[in-house]
């Protein structure tokens, strides 16, 4: 019998919270895919272990996401006390304000004892009294284990959640010396707990509410070829019309996402700088270009016209995202434009991508890190127009992975350049 994605999610979800309120173990890990409802998940499952009445910390990795949990707890459990952990001088973002019983301070002892606790990893580490019986740990495969380290003497039960697809932690230093080692900093938080605590609970949720039938299996198979999932909307669920159209390439890969999910606007192959003027020209352009050709988007949620809110342009680097930036008419000034580390758990309706290989000589571990396209091709809940010049599968076929293989390192799939290679076939079958 098919059980509908609502059943299977739901099935997973009550699963996860019998072995995090029941078990004898320390820890429950929770793999979520992109836009699987992994901060919902989070949110009720604080509210259910601050009904019990223990306090409850909670850990994100960045100020945007601890203010979005703040904001979603708010409106599921208002009646629930909050307490925002942050640095002197932050300023409460109106989410923060909107919240009915949040408190905010930089030390725990002046936020009253709060039901829920929460806070960065970096202020968290700041904090060197006080234990807690529950801690969630929010994006936890972006988190380096040695931040995971400093916060550890905290809690007593964790639930650790986070999207095992995606960026890994990053570091702006030379690792190499602690590569192989079991307490090497550069490995995500759940990769060293599962390391030392193998007998830990793993769950995977199955559906993503976010990305539409046309991308699940795309994203799936060229990022999560060993988990998988599926959308939690059927074909026709969600359409994406346009209006009038001049049928130039802009038009023409704005058209070919609203129809089949996905577009390339390819320009001609190229070595460039990495601003390339007229690849950050053609990203501007297509924003501006949905934007006066009247998109309406239809979903399950409502139908509703194509907003520059609703509109992302993605890139690797940030000298890249200041150049489209740049070049936005005055009338598309609110798409978000933005890196892929800054992307990370948001969505729109519509994104477009500059590809991180395009126009390169080379292709280093940085620009072919699955992690960075799989950010970048699983913000959309309609469709994605990729940007890149014509060229990167004969670059990919140069540059086989070279990477050394280093002892007691699992190796990660799936690679960058098979990731890459199926997203390009999928692509040019568009």
């Amino acid at each position: 019998m098919l059980v509908s994605p609502a059943e299977e999610a739901a099935t997973v979800i009550a699963a996860v919270l019998h072995d995090l309120t029941t078990g004898d173990h320390r820890g429950v890990v929770v793999d979520s895919p992109p836009g699987a409802g992994k901060s919902t998940l989070v949110v009720r499952a604080a509210g259910e272990l601050a009904a019990t009445g223990d306090p409850l910390m909670i850990v994100a990795q960045t100020n945007e996401q601890v203010d979005d949990l703040i904001e979603r707890l708010g409106a599921r459990s208002p009646e629930i006390g909050v307490g925002r952990l942050s640095a002197v001088d932050y300023l409460p973002s109106d989410r923060v304000k909107a919240h009915p019983a949040c408190r905010v301070a930089a030390k725990v002892g002046d936020l009253g004892s709060p039901s829920v606790t929460i806070g960065t990893a970096a202020k968290w580490a700041t904090v060197t009294e006080g234990t807690w019986p529950w801690a969630i740990v929010d994006e936890a495969y972006q988190m380096r284990s040695d931040a995971l380290l400093r916060v550890a003497p905290r809690f007593e039960r964790a639930l650790f959640v986070g999207d095992p697809g995606q960026l890994d932690p990053f570091s702006t230093v030379e690792v190499d010396r602690w590569i192989g080692l079991s307490w090497d900093p550069m490995l995500s938080a759940v990769a060293v707990l599962l390391r030392h605590n193998p007998d830990l609970p793993v769950h995977r949720l199955p559906v993503s509410w976010r990305l539409p039938a046309s991308a699940a299996p795309v994203v799936a198979r060229a990022f999560y070829p060993f988990t998988g999932f599926r959308s939690g909307t059927g074909p026709g669920d969600r359409t994406l019309t346009f209006g009038q159209s001049a049928r130039d390439p802009f038009d023409e890969a704005l058209d070919s996402a609203a129809a089949t999910g996905w577009g390339l606007h390819e320009l001609a192959e190229r070595f460039t700088v990495r601003t390339d003027a007229e690849a950050a020209a053609a990203c501007a352009q297509l924003a501006a270009r949905a934007l006066t050709r009247d998109g309406v988007a239809s979903s399950e949620s409502g139908t509703g016209p194509l907003t520059a809110d609703r509109i992302a342009v993605g890139a690797a680097h940030r000298d890249q995202v200041a150049v489209i930036r740049s070049l936005l008419p005055a009338e598309a000034a609110e798409v978000t434009v933005d890196t892929a580390n800054r992307l990370q758990g948001r969505e729109y309706d519509l994104t477009i991508v500059l590809h991180p290989l395009s126009g390169r000589r080379d292709a280093t571990a940085f620009h072919l890190e699955s992690g960075r396209l799989c950010v970048l091709t699983s913000r959309h809940r309609h469709g994605c127009v990729v940007v890149a010049r014509a060229g990167i599968a004969e670059l990919l076929d140069a540059h086989p992975s070279t990477e050394p293989v280093h002892l007691n390192v699992p190796v990660k799939f799936p690679d960058g350049w098979e990731a890459n290679q199926s997203m390009l076939a999928h692509l040019y079958r568009s």
